[in-house]
């Protein structure tokens, strides 16, 4: 409920989605609302009654940050970036989310940048699966180095909600070369001939 905290679902939905018995589920919701964690709402029509994430519970913040960082946001999109982009994804953080539930995500390109248009489609299709969209911005690990803390994805890499999902070695990207001056490679190649 707390992955997707608008959607209200009936029981046998939940006891489906959770390959529990709906009796099991029934008496944990009742212990659920009983604690104000999850609130009943009533049947509309021939729809039967569903429940739903209460977004007034004291903890709700902390259990919607709980899953956001696991099962329904950080966990599909590590997979997501490790399977398809392993090659190019050298660090990636989940920024947080916004009022209106789009994640943003900060990928840090090594040697290899990823294919915008792939990267754009992989998004997409996890979007929807998410039901949540995602603000990815890709940046080079050069610029990823420069980053000031005052700095807008500096501040944002500071704030309390924002999480590593991929550390550098997780994947096989390669961390870019490192590029020196018009004058370092002349001195290079100066000692190369002069061996």
């Amino acid at each position: 409920m707390f992955a997707k905290p608008a959607a209200r679902l009936p029981v046998n939905e939940l006891a489906k989605a959770s390959k529990l018995d709906a009796q099991e589920v029934e008496q944990t919701l009742e212990h659920l609302v009983k604690n104000g964690i999850l609130s009943r709402h009533k049947a509309q029509g021939d729809e039967p009654e569903t429940v739903g994430a209460n977004a007034s519970f004291v903890f709700y913040g902390e259990l919607r940050s709980i899953a956001l960082k696991s099962f329904a946001a950080a966990e599909p999109i590590r997979a997501m970036l490790r399977s398809k982009f392993k090659n190019s994804v050298l660090r990636a953080f989940l920024l947080g989310e916004d009022g209106e539930a789009t994640v943003e995500l900060l990928v840090v390109h090594g040697e290899r940048v990823p294919d915008e248009s792939d990267m754009a489609a992989a998004c997409q299709k996890l979007s929807k699966s998410l039901g949540r969209h995602l603000k990815v911005h890709v940046i080079s690990s050069r610029k990823f180095a420069g980053l000031a803390a005052h700095e807008g994805f500096g501040q944002k890499l500071a704030a309390p909600g924002a999480i590593e999902i991929i550390a550098q070695g997780d994947t096989r990207a390669q961390p870019a070369a490192e590029r020196g001056g018009l004058l370092e490679s002349a001195r290079k190649k100066l000692a190369a001939l002069g061996r």
